[in-house]
C-alpha cells in the first residue's frame, strides 16, 4: 500500500498550538480559542478538535481550567522526542534544550532481532537495517535512549547512516534530495513497556537483569511513496514528562 501525506487532522491542530507554545506566542496561562474557533480556523470537525487537544493535555502543553477552557500548562515537558527535534531544526530552531548534551554515538549494521521494528519497517525477522542510537543528558542526568533504525532503502540513498560519526546534514533531506522522492513523519505513538537490561545500562537505572522497570517509548515512523523508511523509539527514563511532535 502507497503511503501519502494526510490532509489536515488532529496532529495538525495539535502541532499548530504546540509551535505556538514552543515559540512562545502562547504563554502559560493563556487560553486556546474555543473548539468552535479552532474548527472554523482548521475547517475540522469537533471529534477532531477534541483529540488534538487530547494529545496537548498528554503531552503536558495545556490544561483544562474550568470557565477558563483549555489554557496553556504552568509547567511545560522539559525533554524531547526525536521527532520533535526535528520539527524544531527545520523551522531554524536548536533540537537540544538548555544544557543538554548527547553521548554514546554508535552506529552500525544489524539483523533484525525485535517484532516491533521489523514490521513497523516492513521486513523480515533477522533483516539487515542500519541503526544509530545516542543517550541524551541533561543537568547531568541521562533522560532518554535514543535508537533511529533504518530500512536497506534508506541506505542505500544515505549510506552515511551506518556509519560511525554525524551526518553531514538531516538525513531525510539527504533521501529527497539525492532521491526526488518526500519523507513524511507519522503520527507519534505512545507506549509503555518493561525496560530492557540495555536499556537500563545505557540510561544509567539502577537494576539488574532481574529488574522490572516501565519506561515511556515515544515511536514513529519516516516513509516515502513506497513505504516505510526508518523507524525512530525514544525511550524515557522513568519521571520524566517530554515535549512531542505530533499524535
Amino acid at each position: 500500500m502507497a503511503y501519502k501525506a494526510s490532509g489536515a487532522g488532529y496532529a495538525d491542530v495539535a502541532r499548530h498550538f504546540r509551535t505556538l507554545i514552543q515559540d512562545g506566542d502562547l504563554s502559560p496561562g493563556d487560553s486556546l480559542p474555543s473548539v468552535q474557533e479552532i474548527r472554523e480556523q482548521f475547517d475540522v470537525s469537533a471529534k477532531t478538535v477534541s483529540r488534538a487537544l487530547a494529545v496537548l493535555k498528554r503531552e503536558g502543553h495545556v490544561t483544562s481550567r474550568g470557565s477558563l477552557g483549555t489554557v496553556v500548562a504552568e509547567h511545560q515537558p522539559t525533554y524531547r522526542s526525536g521527532a520533535a527535534r526535528v520539527e524544531l531544526i527545520n523551522r531554524g530552531g536548536d533540537g537540544f534544550l538548555g544544557g543538554e548534551t548527547s553521548v554514546e554515538h554508535m552506529a552500525g549494521i544489524r539483523s533484525v532481532d525485535d517484532l516491533t521494528i521489523a514490521e513497523a519497517l516492513g521486513v523480515d525477522f533477522r533483516e539487515e537495517i542500519a541503526v544509530r542510537t545516542r543517550v541524551f543528558v541533561r543537568d547531568d542526568k541521562r533522560s532518554v535512549y535514543s535508537v533511529s533504525c533504518y530500512h536497506i532503502r534508506a541506505v542505500g540513498a544515505v549510506p552515511e547512516l551506518p556509519e560511525q560519526g554525524p551526518l553531514p546534514g538531516q538525513w531525510q533531506k539527504l533521501y529527497a534530495e539525492r532521491t526526488g522522492r518526500e519523507v513524511h513523519l507519522s503520527p507519534e505513538r505512545y507506549s509503555a513497556r518493561i525496560a530492557t537490561p540495555d536499556e537500563l545500562r545505557r540510561l544509567h537505572i539502577p537494576g539488574d537483569s532481574s529488574s522490572a522497570r516501565a519506561v515511556l517509548v515515544v515511536s514513529t515512523v519516516f516513509h516515502d511513496e513506497e513505504g516505510p523508511l526508518a523507524y525512530w523509539e525514544d525511550i524515557y527514563a522513568p519521571g520524566l514528562s517530554h515535549s512531542a511532535q505530533s499524535s
